[in-house]
């Protein structure tokens, strides 16, 4: 699009990895820079940005419903500084059900591995209800594991392997992108077939992805950037929703855990690496 950074853009990055109370601070210390606009990528990060400045452009990637949320007055008219993209990836989370469903026909013990703290408040929310519903067709038991750190990740891991289960379900989370070559290593070491949110864990070697494709959402962000650069107002450009989806399966990743795949499930994947 034209910009060249050093030449006539200047990027301030920063990144709160999988600390979260470390996002206000980062946040107030891009407006003590008088940046010309935010993009800010995630729920935790959104909010941090949010919260500090009413002025400051900011385009957003968000994992939920942005309207339900708070963040914005609606898809269409955002209003206020924000406007963005609602990537409702959290949404999305029966469909990857139904697909390690299909994947793992005889699975009828699933694991799901949480970010969230609280399991019992989590247990409440209208995703995992989906998932229950999903799995209660099916005849499938749930396994909730809530594992927002190293440390409880190798806890989850083991409770799955005392109740045996079948197959994993990974729920959307920064934390788990931050860490996903723990996931995979322990995934692999059990031999357990996982269904991720984002393809990067399986160009890293697990099984299987379906989610919203990143690399073109954040494409959209520069669009949308460039017009706020131009003068556009964020309130007058709506918010969008996700148009590119893909289940992207890893081939030698199931030979090594002992999986096949069955054929018309591999014809419906976008990408097979092999």
């Amino acid at each position: 699009m034209g910009y060249v950074e050093g030449k006539n853009i200047v990027l301030e990055i920063r990144g709160g990895g999988a600390k979260r109370d470390r996002l206000s601070d980062l946040a107030a210390e891009l407006i003590r820079l008088k940046v010309d606009i935010i993009v800010a990528g995630g729920v935790d990060a959104v909010h941090a940005v949010k919260e500090s400045t009413n002025t400051i452009p900011i385009v957003m990637r968000y994992d939920r419903d942005p309207v339900r949320a708070g963040v914005v007055a609606s898809l269409a008219r955002p209003g206020g500084n924000i406007t963005g993209l609602a990537s409702l990836t959290v949404d999305l989370s029966g469909k990857r059900f139904e697909l390690l469903a299909e994947v793992v026909p005889e699975a009828k013990r699933i694991a799901v591995l949480a970010a969230q703290t609280d399991q019992t408040r989590y247990m409440a929310t209208r995703t995992y209800k989906e998932l229950e519903d999903a799995a209660r067709a099916l005849a499938v038991k749930l396994q909730v594991l809530s594992a927002p750190d190293p440390a409880t990740i190798d806890s989850a891991f083991l409770a799955m392997k005392t109740e045996r289960a079948q197959a994993l379900i990974v729920m959307p989370s920064g934390t788990y992108i931050q860490h996903r070559e723990h996931i995979i290593k322990h995934a692999a070491k059990n031999r357990l077939p996982a269904i991720y949110f984002q393809s990067i864990f399986i160009e890293n070697g697990d099984l299987v992805s379906y989610g919203v494709d990143f690399r073109d959402e954040f494409r959209r962000l520069a669009i949308y950037v460039d017009k706020i650069l131009k003068g556009t107002k964020p309130a007058d450009l709506p918010v969008q929703q996700p148009t590119k989806f893909e289940f992207v399966i890893n081939l030698k990743t199931a030979k090594q855990i002992g999986l096949t795949i069955p054929q018309w499930v591999l014809m419906r994947a976008d990408r097979v690496i092999k």
